[in-house]
């Protein structure tokens, strides 16, 4: 048996659970980083079936959802950056994304030195597959578009503007699966209880 050491790494990110996503915006229904994870692991759940078994994939489905469910811990580390500040100019992007390398590798140190390749592939985004990161990528989108959506449907025009960008991302998207998951189970997502119970 290894020598135990005691390690920070699983109860720093259950802080995920305190950290609001779209911050920028007044809310009707808030959302944090740690719900926001799950949806999307079952999104690209979703992808990776869809495209290996209607379009001729050869994705591995379970290290997809690992990884998309690990795909914003190091916003445990940075917060959540709203995407228009984010992209906002070439120079914030580059400065962004060197802050969230030095937070994957932050999180992953804190793993015990036996564990750390095991999790490398799932909390370094530039060591993991770039299929997968696909798949993960529209899954996060598919989830800020059907987060917008909801936002509108419920009154809120902070959203108005949101769900049109995240839509014409969505369309630019040259992925037959992504097509599928929009027009198989998106529009249920609108319905109330009641109308999905009938």
């Amino acid at each position: 048996m290894p020598t135990q050491v005691k390690s920070h790494f699983y109860a720093y990110i259950s802080k995920l659970r305190w950290l609001q996503r779209w911050g920028m915006k007044r809310n009707v229904i808030n959302e944090n980083v740690m719900e926001h994870s799950w949806e999307v692991a079952t999104i690209a759940h979703a992808l990776a079936l869809i495209k290996n078994r209607y379009f001729d994939g050869k994705v591995d489905v379970n290290a997809v959802v690992v990884a998309a469910l690990y795909h914003d811990c190091s916003e445990v580390i940075t917060g959540d950056m709203p995407s228009p500040v984010k992209y906002h100019t070439p120079e914030l992007t580059r400065a962004y994304k060197a802050i969230e390398h030095e937070a994957d590798r932050e999180l992953l140190n804190l793993l015990p030195a036996g564990l750390q390749d095991d999790y490398r592939p799932v909390l370094v985004e530039a060591e993991m597959d770039p299929e997968q990161m696909s798949l993960i990528k529209a899954a996060d989108t598919i989830s800020a578009y059907l987060k917008c959506k909801a936002e509108v449907q419920a009154g809120n025009q902070e959203f108005r503007q949101a769900e049109l960008d995240v839509g014409a991302r969505l369309q630019r998207y040259d992925s037959p699966e992504v097509t599928f998951f929009l027009e198989t189970f998106a529009p249920s997502y609108g319905l109330t209880l009641d109308e999905l119970l009938r």
